[in-house]
């Protein structure tokens, strides 16, 4: 039988302010905080929110990521790409080899959902 979980308010999970593996400031003084909010049995999946100050990351991607944005704006550039600009209300996917920089110019916050394996 399939179930339907609701996930737990935000306030009630424990976040992390860790710079998360892969991810390296490259410019100015971004902050991030992280609450997963759901782990999949199998540890497959995971989603939860993420928020960060403005400032520029180097990302390196391991698993593709779903996202939808719910506050701020980020600019996202693949290394070697075309710049592309996402705002409040966008969904978008970001590839499991994806490596480029998060230039987040308006603190964002996002709901984010991670296939793992």
């Amino acid at each position: 039988m399939q179930t339907v979980t609701k996930l737990p308010d935000q306030s009630t999970v424990t976040s992390s302010s860790a710079d998360i593996a892969g991810w390296t400031p490259i410019a100015g003084q971004p902050r991030m905080t992280s609450w997963v909010l759901h782990t999949a049995p199998d540890g497959t999946t995971i989603a939860g929110y993420w928020e960060c100050t403005p400032g520029t990351y180097h990302a390196t991607y391991g698993a593709a990521e779903f996202v939808h944005m719910i506050a701020g704006a980020v600019t996202i550039t693949p290394d070697g790409g075309t710049p592309v600009t996402m705002t409040a209300g966008d969904a978008f996917v970001v590839d499991a080899d994806f490596k480029g920089t998060w230039e987040i110019t308006e603190t964002v916050r996002k709901h984010f959902s991670f296939r793992l394996k």
